[in-house]
C-alpha cells in the first residue's frame, strides 16, 4: 500500500505521454496504475501520426509512380485495394499497442481498461465496473479529440479524423473542410489514392500559423497533386441526397462528394472526468490549467500532453512526462523548453519546420532580419516534365547572426528538419551553417549554400 491509497500514482490515459510518465515511475519503485478507456497508445499509435504517415506513404506510391515512368519505367494493371491496405494498417497498429501494454507490463504498471473519473482529488471510479481507486498522486494524460461544429445543418453526415481510419470503402469524392495541418496531410491522402478531393478553409490560406512563403508556396503545390482549394469559404449546411452529401457553401457554391470531413481543429479530452470534483480547472481556452511544472490546481494532480493545450505534439508530451517524473519522483524540478521545437506536416509535398516564421523573428529579434529563400525543381523530376518546386528558407536575426528559423517544403523535408533543429536549437549562426561543406547532389546542399539575402521588399513576411 502507498500509505493510505491503493497506488502512488495514477495516470488517466495510455497515450504516449501517459506511459512514458507512469512506465518511469514504476521503475523507480513506486506502485502505478493506468486506466485507458480506448485502446493503449493513444491517438498517436491507434487513430493518429502512425496510421496517418501509414496512409501517406500509400497514397505517395502512384505519385512514385508517374516519376517511375519519366525514368523508362512501364506499368500495367496497377491499382490500390483499400481493404488490403486497412487490413495490414490495423495489424501493424494493434501490434504496436500491444508492445506498449507489454511495456507496462513488463515496469510493473496495472493496466486498467476502462474509463477514469475523478471523484476527488485522490479518487476515481472506473466507469461501469463498480471499481474505486485512491492514490497519491495522479497524472491526466488524456489527449485531445476532434472538434467540429454541431450546431452545423447537417453536420451529423460528416465525418472527422477518427473516422477516416476505418472508412469501409474508398470514397470517389471527398470534401476536407480545415486548413491545419491534418486537413492539407489527408487531402493528399485522398487525392494519392485517386480520390476526387477538395479542401476548402474559412481563412485567406492554409496553415495558419506557418510561415508565409510556406503557405502560399504549399498551397500552389498540392493543387499540381490535383487537390482543388477553396478558400475564404465555409459550409453553411450539408444535405444528404440519394447520390452523396450536397456541401452549401457559403459563397453560394454547392457541390456533392460521398464523404464529407471536418478537420477544423481538436479541444482536450476533459468531458466528464469530473475535474470539478478534484478541484481541476480549466483555463480560458479549455484546457487543464498547469503551471510550468505541469502541476493543475489540485496540489496533488499534474496534466501532460495535448489536454493542456501547450504543444500539441506527441514527442513533446512524452517530454512533459520525463519532466514530471523528474520533478515529482527525482527532486531534480524540470519543465521542458518548448523554444525551436522542430515539426512535420506529411502533406504531398511535406513540410517541415523549426523556429522562428519570417513574421515571428521580425517581432522578436531587436534589429534587422536577414532572409534567404530558395525554390528549385528538384533534381528527381528531372525527366518527368514536372513543374513542382522546393521551398528552402532561412530566417537570420540580423544582430547576432544566428538562424532562428529555417523552413522547408518538398520530398523528405521532415527528415532534413529533424537535422536541422539541431542546428537551430544550438543557437549556430549562419556563418557557421555556411562553413559546413554541402554533400552534392542533394536536396538538403542548399541550406549550407544559399548567400543571397532576400530583399526586404520582397518578403512575404
Amino acid at each position: 500500500m502507498a500509505g493510505n491509497y491503493d497506488y502512488d500514482l495514477f495516470v488517466i490515459g495510455a497515450g504516449s505521454g501517459g506511459v512514458r510518465a507512469a512506465r518511469l515511475t514504476a521503475l523507480g519503485g513506486k506502485r502505478v496504475a493506468i486506466a485507458e478507456e480506448f485502446r493503449v497508445g493513444g491517438t498517436c499509435v491507434v487513430r493518429g501520426c502512425v496510421p496517418k504517415k501509414f496512409m501517406v506513404m500509400a497514397s505517395e506510391v502512384s505519385h512514385a509512380l508517374e516519376i517511375a515512368e519519366g525514368y523508362g519505367w512501364s506499368f500495367e494493371g496497377t491499382k490500390f485495394d483499400w481493404p488490403t491496405f486497412l487490413e495490414a494498417k490495423d495489424v501493424e497498429i494493434a501490434r504496436l499497442s500491444g508492445i506498449y501494454a507489454a511495456n507496462l507490463g513488463k515496469a510493473g504498471v496495472d493496466l486498467i481498461h476502462g474509463r477514469a473519473v475523478l471523484k476527488d482529488a485522490h479518487t476515481v471510479e472506473i466507469v461501469g465496473k463498480d471499481q474505486t481507486i485512491t492514490a497519491e498522486k495522479i497524472l491526466i494524460a488524456t489527449g485531445g479529440r476532434p472538434w467540429k461544429p454541431e450546431n452545423l445543418p447537417g453536420i451529423e453526415h460528416a465525418i472527422t479524423s477518427e473516422e477516416a481510419f476505418h472508412l469501409p470503402e474508398l470514397p470517389k469524392r471527398i470534401l476536407i473542410a480545415g486548413g491545419g495541418y491534418i486537413a492539407v496531410e489527408f487531402a493528399g491522402i485522398f487525392a494519392g489514392l485517386g480520390v476526387e478531393t477538395t479542401l476548402i478553409y474559412r481563412g485567406p490560406n492554409i496553415l495558419r500559423g506557418f510561415d508565409d512563403d510556406v503557405r502560399a508556396h504549399l498551397a500552389g503545390e498540392i493543387e499540381k497533386r490535383g487537390i482543388k482549394v477553396i478558400l475564404g469559404c465555409q459550409h453553411t449546411r450539408l444535405e444528404k441526397t440519394e447520390t452523396g452529401i450536397v456541401n452549401h457553401l457559403g459563397n453560394g457554391m454547392s457541390l456533392e462528394t460521398d464523404v464529407v470531413m471536418f478537420a477544423t481543429g481538436r479541444v482536450p479530452h476533459v468531458r466528464d472526468l469530473g475535474l470539478e470534483a478534484a478541484g481541476v480547472e480549466l483555463n480560458d481556452a479549455g484546457a487543464v490549467k498547469v503551471d510550468t511544472l505541469s502541476k493543475t490546481t489540485a496540489d496533488n494532480i499534474w496534466a501532460i500532453g495535448d489536454v493542456t493545450d501547450r504543444m500539441n505534439l506527441t514527442p513533446v508530451a512524452i517530454r512533459e512526462a520525463v519532466a514530471f517524473h523528474e520533478t515529482v519522483y527525482r527532486n531534480n524540478p524540470q519543465h521542458f523548453d518548448y523554444e525551436a521545437v522542430a515539426t512535420a506536416v506529411f502533406s504531398q509535398p511535406p513540410v517541415g519546420v523549426v523556429g522562428l516564421s519570417e513574421s515571428e523573428a521580425r517581432h522578436a529579434c531587436p534589429g534587422e532580419v536577414d532572409v534567404y529563400v530558395t525554390r528549385f525543381r528538384p533534381m528527381k523530376y528531372a525527366f518527368t516534365g514536372s513543374d513542382e518546386r522546393v521551398l528552402m528558407k532561412l530566417v537570420v536575426d540580423g544582430e547576432s547572426q544566428k538562424v532562428v528559423g529555417v523552413h522547408i517544403v518538398g520530398p523528405e523535408a521532415p527528415e532534413m528538419i529533424q537535422l536541422a533543429a539541431i542546428a537551430v536549437k544550438a543557437g549556430l549562426t549562419k556563418a557557421q551553417w555556411d562553413a559546413t561543406c554541402a554533400v552534392h547532389p542533394t536536396m538538403a546542399e542548399e541550406l549550407v549554400t544559399l548567400k543571397e539575402k532576400q530583399s526586404p521588399t520582397t518578403s512575404a513576411g
